[in-house]
């Protein structure tokens, strides 16, 4: 049975195979819990250096092209992440909690300009704050085929001004990157389905809101990044 630890999580549904089993402890087990601390100049570094390579699931790529931004800020010190919460009025994935993104429009010069527009036009972020710093391992949504692109941004400052569109996201989360990885948050389990070998999901379990699929393996790359001892 998967128990999701008391006092957190959120209104999501998770759409869960029979025979889910947990799976294993996250990739900075190795730290002790006072010991997880994310330098953002440190992580700015990984990811500028880092070479996004295809995370290939076995899925067809057969629809466009999208974009996500992430983006990273200091607040009173804390590195920090912008997320948003799924309006109720999509027609998909309803109340999951997601990057801002979206789909590649012919209006786009390229692929950096498609996550920048869609934070834009999500939660009113201003394009000029963020510098792109590098990329993480692009991927093909299970859903829609779309081969998924995620931008690591650094903004100057914290975003003043945010306003979620209310055709787009029912709410702004902004993260403290360290709340991830603190134990009672991390959950991993193993999924299978029709006896295909198990693959990891991985979760995130905040006050509130539970973190998984795409966005949950994008930040378990990203805070991976931020936590490896080399």
């Amino acid at each position: 049975m998967i128990v999701p630890p008391n006092g957190r999580g959120g209104p999501q549904r998770i759409p869960r195979p029979a025979g889910a089993q947990p799976g294993g402890p996250p990739p900075w087990n190795h730290l002790a819990e006072h010991e997880r601390r994310v330098d953002i100049e440190l992580l700015v570094d990984r990811v500028r250096r880092y070479q996004p390579r295809f995370a290939d699931r076995g899925l067809p790529a057969r629809g466009p092209n999208s974009a996500v931004l992430i983006a990273l800020y200091e607040v009173d010190g804390e590195p920090t992440v912008l997320l948003t919460r799924r309006s109720p009025r999509m027609r998909s994935h309803t109340h999951e909690v997601a990057f801002p993104g979206g789909r590649h429009d012919d209006i786009d010069g390229d692929l950096v300009t498609t996550a920048l527009r869609e934070a834009h036009e999500e939660v009113a972020l201003d394009p000029g704050l963020a510098e792109i710093v590098g990329g993480l391992d692009r991927f093909v949504t299970g859903g829609s085929g779309s081969m998924v692109h995620p931008y690591v941004a650094l903004l100057e400052r914290p975003p003043s001004g945010l306003e979620p569109n209310p055709e787009e996201v029912e709410a702004i989360l902004e993260v403290r990157l360290g709340e991830f990885l603190l134990d009672e948050v991390w959950r991993e389990e193993l999924w299978s389905r029709d006896g295909d070998p198990a693959w990891p999901v991985t979760f995130f379990e905040l006050h509130g809101d539970t973190v998984w699929g795409a966005t949950g393996n994008m930040l378990r790359q990203l805070l991976t990044m931020a936590t490896d001892p080399a």
